[in-house]
């Protein structure tokens, strides 16, 4: 499945790709406040980074670097991964890297895009997310782009040197 350029009123969506390596998006990876609730934790070099995005391109994925319209500057990331064939269904994640431009609704409006595409046009019945049960900026935002509790996984892992629950959360496609 191949990434295509996608856009929304304020954002393009463009495939990450190596073009997207700099210095500031390894900064964005070893900001405490913007990995807080992801699975990467931190200590990034230029090279791991480096590393990381041409394994992504090589992937066979659906994952977009978020860019502002107006300057064209990437601001975060979302992607489909994995994308499961047998129920078809994908797995959404995003990351706004960039804290200058946290609360301004890229996130919601990136994500009913990514959203929008993976039900009109790649035909997906569903798309699930797993998010830590203390972060409640990121389960308002899924729950007002319609997305449901599932289930509650107790104990699923240490955040911030405490022990978490975790939320597994889907969307239908109603179409």
């Amino acid at each position: 499945m191949k990434t295509i350029d996608l856009e929304t009123k304020r954002l393009l969506l463009r495939p990450l790709t190596l073009k997207h390596l700099s210095n500031r998006y390894v900064d964005w990876l070893n900001d405490v406040e913007v990995y807080k609730y992801l699975e990467t934790g931190g200590n990034y070099t230029i090279e791991e980074l480096k590393i990381y995005l041409k394994e992504q391109e090589e992937k066979n994925i659906l994952f977009w670097a978020i860019h502002l319209k107006e300057s064209n500057k990437h601001i975060g990331n979302i992607k489909i991964d994995p994308i499961d064939k047998v129920n078809n269904s994908g797995e959404y994640g995003i990351m706004i890297g960039d804290r200058s431009e946290w609360r301004k609704g890229y996130s919601k409006e990136a994500s009913m895009r990514i959203i929008e595409y993976c039900f009109e046009e790649i035909k997906l019945s569903k798309i699930t997310l797993g998010v830590i049960e203390s972060n409640s900026n990121a389960i308002r935002l899924y729950e007002k782009i319609g997305f449901r509790i599932e289930s509650v996984i107790e104990n699923s892992g240490v955040y911030q040197g405490e022990v978490c629950n975790s939320l597994r959360m889907v969307k239908e496609n109603d179409k």
